[in-house]
């Protein structure tokens, strides 16, 4: 019943009951017990105040994302209006990247597009014979038709396309570069698909109207430089409707895609849309990632 244990520090020998736990010790040998200092606590080790606040931030945002579920069945976004705007077949952003200046280019750039195609559409079938871009002619005007053919549209739903997709990606690059680059982002994405444009039919006498190329340059920016930032999608079905939010990049792959199979369409004479102008944009915003690619932000997703 009994177990006698040794104590290695006195040399006590120490009855234990094994049943009760109990524990006898002779006469006098509680006096004869020394105490063992306790273990020195360990150190704490105290962070800089930026290195807590952001373990916080990413906790928060940790936090944030499993409140918006998988990728493959999230929760709406936070802004009303775009649910609206991914009800009509839309993407949005998720999350966009932090802005350290006001996108001022591109809502004016936005402005001076949705001025001149309004005032446009009060006699649309003159006005884009004379501003339109005519490969056959391509440098009537002295060339002006390569400017004053971007801010035309054939339409409320080709403006309001355009103008959805500058603003909502424009903001973003224009925080990204400086406003002289940004624009020269966009002419020079316009111009050479205005090029491409012309060098697939020269002969032809239907003139092109547009931003697309310009802004295609400014999409494909925003998918190198922000490759993790989610585009949010409904998809719907009858009544069924659930969120799906993808990679930028997967997103951009999926759109070159659409490009190629619409230039083809293109070509053959079936579309309308001039996918090669998309494509050339689509070319100088890959070549201006790639000379601005070292000052590139890092966006957690």
């Amino acid at each position: 019943m009994f177990e006698v244990a040794l104590d290695s520090s006195s040399g006590i020998k120490v009855e234990v009951c094994r049943i009760c736990e109990f524990v006898w010790f002779d006469a006098g040998e509680t006096q004869t017990l020394q105490a063992r200092p306790l273990p020195k606590p360990k150190p704490q080790v105290v962070l800089p105040q930026e290195a807590r606040e952001a373990i916080a931030l990413a906790k928060v945002q940790q936090l944030a994302e499993q409140a918006r579920g998988s990728d493959f069945d999230s929760a709406p976004p936070d802004e009303w209006w775009k649910s609206i705007a991914a009800f009509f077949g839309m993407p949005v952003e998720y999350d966009a990247p932090a802005k350290k200046r006001h996108p001022a280019v591109t809502w004016f750039l936005a402005g001076l597009i949705v001025t001149a195609s309004v005032h446009a559409f009060f006699h649309l079938q003159e006005a884009v014979q004379l501003f339109g871009l005519i490969p056959a002619q391509a440098f009537r005007l002295h060339g002006l038709t390569f400017i004053t053919s971007f801010f035309l549209h054939a339409g409320i739903i080709h403006l309001v396309g355009n103008m959805y997709f500058l603003l909502v990606f424009g903001d973003d690059v224009e925080n990204f570069l400086d406003p002289l680059r940004y624009i020269a982002l966009i002419a020079l994405a316009a111009l050479v698909g205005d090029l491409l444009h012309i060098a697939s039919a020269p002969a032809s006498t239907i003139p092109c109207i547009g931003a697309s190329g310009g802004i295609a340059g400014v999409i494909t920016f925003y998918a190198l430089a922000f490759p993790q930032a989610k585009i949010g999608f409904l998809w719907r079905y009858f009544y069924y409707f659930r969120w799906l939010r993808l990679p930028a990049w997967f997103v951009f792959v999926l759109w070159i895609l659409f490009q190629i199979i619409g230039a083809y369409e293109q070509k053959i004479g079936i579309s309308s849309v001039s996918s090669l102008a998309h494509l050339g944009g689509a070319a100088v915003g890959v070549i201006a990632w790639f000379l601005t690619r070292k000052s590139a932000p890092l966006l957690q997703a």
